[in-house]
């Protein structure tokens, strides 16, 4: 299994996640479309927060089900928090803010969460 680092923009939050990234998901939904991250789920229990998590932010809206984690320096959104269907912990990777990633050789998924 690979372990990734990643950080934000300024580098104040930084992390790594452990597996193999084989897509990502663009999403449209309001947020997703204006952040324009890529999308990599991963089980929560993966991610290792190198940063204590009281230097993040934290953004909810709508059903407020979706922790988007952002750094309040730089704004830069490197992950989010959430439920997979089945219930269990999954951390949401922007694949931009893993270091050495060659974006151009991950298959991107579209998703239509403007309309759900």
């Amino acid at each position: 299994m690979t372990t990734h680092q990643g950080s934000c923009h300024c580098g104040r939050v930084k992390f790594e996640v452990d597996g193999e990234i084989d897509s990502a998901l663009s999403c449209n939904c309001s947020i997703c479309e204006r952040k324009g991250s890529l999308l990599w789920f991963a089980p929560r229990a993966s991610l290792r927060l190198l940063t204590p998590e009281s230097e993040l932010a934290n953004y909810t809206f709508n059903k407020h089900v979706i922790q988007h984690r952002f750094c309040p320096n730089c704004g830069i959104h490197p992950y989010g928090e959430g439920k997979a269907p089945n219930g269990d912990a999954v951390a949401a990777v922007n694949i931009r803010c893993i270091e050495g990633i060659d974006l151009a050789a991950v298959p991107v998924q579209h998703y239509d969460g403007r309309s759900k």
